[in-house]
């Protein structure tokens, strides 16, 4: 089975906790995630996250059909870090660390992605033609909504 890695670092002007609260939030997933996607949480989710909890989706990643996604949180020190696998979903390994490191301007955010797709050895060519693609385009708009959240551009008066 071949595994693709995807890890991003991102830096923001926030403090430790305020990332923690946002990003332990499922809710907060459709925020930072492209409308093409039409992600939707389907599960009922508790105040807190805790390791074991399941969380369940509604995903169109491919030519808009949809696609159940199940995924387990597995581990959880907060603030500094959780991890989500699937359990049930298009892939067949997804497990994604999100780390947290407060700096002396905000925190750095570290995300890890190793994932691995149904049928190997014949779907590698799809990953490099389309699925590798799209999970960097996902972290590329999330990157660039979180700047907008939480580093917006002051329009200075001319």
């Amino acid at each position: 089975m071949k595994i693709y890695q995807l890890k991003t670092i991102q830096n923001l002007p926030i403090g430790i906790d305020k990332a923690w609260k946002f990003f332990s939030n499922p809710n907060n997933l459709s925020v930072i995630t492209p409308e093409w996607l039409n992600f939707k949480v389907t599960s009922k989710l508790p105040d807190k996250m805790y390791a074991g909890m399941i969380i369940t989706y509604k995903v169109h990643p491919v030519l808009g059909i949809p696609n159940n996604w199940v995924t387990e949180i597995t581990h959880v020190k907060e603030p500094f870090y959780f991890v989500d696998e699937q359990r049930f979903g298009p892939y067949k390994l997804w497990h994604h660390q999100h780390h947290f490191k407060e700096t002396n301007n905000g925190v750095e955010m570290t995300d890890i992605v190793n994932y691995a797709l149904p049928f190997d050895p014949l779907s590698r060519p799809l990953n490099s033609l389309l699925v590798e693609k799209k999970v960097k385009e996902i972290f590329g708009f999330r990157e660039k909504k979180l700047e907008e959240l939480f580093n917006p551009v002051i329009a200075i008066p001319t």
